[in-house]
C-alpha cells in the first residue's frame, strides 16, 4: 500500500514524537578561545537524556570557532541569510535502529489509553519498518534493513541547538530513511547533510578577532584636529573555521574562509567629519587599512580618519570601528562557493578636548 508520504506523516505526527522520543540535537563541547591562528575543537552531537539514544553523527568544529560551542560573533551583511535551522544526518545502523526504534514503538503501543490516531500512526510506523509499508517516494523496510548492517546507515533530522524559533528547529521532520554508503541521500530530503550546509554551520559559529584601531592622536584628540586612523595587515588577517562531519562510509568537510576587505568608522556623535565622508575605508594593495600618522602631516586630512567637531566634555565618544569581512568556503569534492559578506565591530572611548588659548 502506497500514499502520500507528507499525509502519512501529518497524520501520524504526534505518535512519531512519542516514538522517537529523541531531539537529535544536544551538547556541545569546545577547547580554548582561539586566535586567527589557533584553532579549537567543538563537537555537536545529537541525542536524549531520557531514551539513551544518541545520533552517530558528531559535527567537529575547529579553527577560529566561539567557546562553548555557541554562536560566533559574525553578523551577516545579508538580513534575509540565516543558517539552517535543522537538516538530516547518519543516525544508526540497522541492527541498532531495529533495537532502538522498535523498542519505542512497543513501549508506547503498551501505555495505557494508547489508542485512535496516535495508535494508528504508530501502527503505520511499525509496519513501515518491518513490513514494507511505504508512501508515495518514500518505500518501506524488511525488518529495519538488518540484512544491510555495515552498509549503510539510517539518517534521521537534527536540530540546530542555535536556532532561537522552535517551530523552525523542527521543520526537518521526516521519518528516518536509509542511505547506502558512498551514495546520497533520496533527493527529497532536500535538508540532508550537505558541505554547503556546514558552511553554513561554520560560519555561524565562527569567531573574528576584536579590531581595535590604532590612532593619532591616541586616546585623546583636540576639536577641529585630524585624527588619523588605520590597521596594520600584521593586527588581522583573514580567518578561518571548519565544519567536519564524519561517521562509518560518510565523512563531508567545509572550511569558510574570512578575509577583511574594509573598515567602517563611526564617531559616536554627528558632530564629527570622517575621511572618505562615508566613513569607509577600503582595504590598501598590501593589506592594512589606512595610513599611520607621520611628522608634518597635520594640516593634511587622513585617508582614513575622522576630525571630531565639539569636545566630549568630561566624558567620551564611543568610536565605533566595524570590519567588513568577504566569507567563502570550499568543501568535500571540489564545492564551495560565497556566502554574504560578515561584519563585526568594537568601541573604543576617544576624549575630544577644547584647543585652549591664551590672549595676551
Amino acid at each position: 500500500m502506497t500514499r502520500s508520504r507528507r499525509t502519512a506523516l501529518s497524520t501520524g505526527a504526534a505518535a512519531l514524537t512519542l516514538a522517537l522520543g529523541v531531539a537529535l540535537a544536544g551538547p556541545s563541547y569546545a577547547g580554548e578561545q582561539p586566535s586567527n591562528t589557533e584553532g579549537s575543537n567543538t563537537e555537536q552531537s545529537g541525542g536524549s537524556d531520557g531514551t539513551g539514544i544518541y545520533a552517530a553523527a558528531r559535527i567537529t568544529y575547529s579553527g577560529s570557532v566561539a567557546k562553548g560551542g555557541g554562536t560566533g560573533n559574525v553578523t551577516s551583511s545579508d538580513v534575509n541569510w540565516a543558517p539552517p535551522p535543522c537538516w538530516y544526518a547518519p543516525y544508526l545502523g540497522a541492527e541498532d535502529f531495529k533495537k532502538e526504534m522498535s523498542k519505542d514503538i512497543e513501549g508506547q503501543m503498551n501505555t495505557p489509553g494508547m489508542g485512535g490516531h496516535a495508535g494508528a500512526a504508530l501502527s503505520e510506523l511499525q509496519r513501515h519498518y518491518e513490513d514494507e509499508y511505504g508512501w508515495t517516494d518514500t518505500p518501506g523496510y524488511k525488518d529495519y534493513n538488518v540484512d544491510k548492517d555495515g552498509e549503510g546507515m539510517f539518517w534521521a533530522a537534527v536540530e540546530n541547538p542555535d536556532e532561537p524559533d522552535l517551530l523552525k528547529r523542527n521543520s526537518c521532520n521526516d521519518l528516518p530513511f536509509w542511505v547506502d554508503n558512498g551514495e546520497a541521500p533520496p533527493p527529497q530530503y532536500e535538508e540532508a547533510i550537505t558541505p554547503e550546509i556546514l558552511a553554513a554551520l561554520a560560519y555561524q559559529h565562527m569567531q573574528l578577532p576584536d579590531t581595535e584601531v590604532s590612532l593619532a592622536p591616541e586616546g585623546t584628540t583636540k576639536v577641529n584636529l585630524p585624527t588619523w586612523a588605520w590597521l596594520d595587515k600584521a593586527v588581522f588577517d583573514e580567518v578561518q573555521a571548519t565544519a567536519a562531519l564524519t561517521v562509518p562510509g560518510f565523512a563531508l568537510q567545509a572550511t569558510t574562509t574570512a578575509t577583511p576587505v574594509s573598515l567602517k568608522l563611526e564617531p559616536g556623535t554627528d558632530d564629527a567629519e570622517t575621511y572618505p565622508a562615508s566613513g569607509e575605508c577600503t582595504i590598501d594593495a598590501d593589506g592594512s587599512i589606512g595610513e599611520p600618522y607621520a611628522k608634518g602631516k597635520a594640516d593634511q586630512n587622513p585617508p582614513c580618519g575622522i576630525t571630531y567637531l565639539r569636545s566630549s566634555d568630561d566624558g567620551a565618544f564611543d568610536l565605533r570601528a566595524t570590519v567588513t569581512w568577504e566569507i567563502a568556503w570550499t568543501g568535500t569534492g571540489g564545492t564551495g562557493g560565497d556566502l554574504p559578506d560578515g561584519t563585526f565591530g568594537n568601541d573604543q572611548a576617544v576624549t575630544v578636548q577644547e584647543i585652549q588659548s591664551i590672549n595676551r
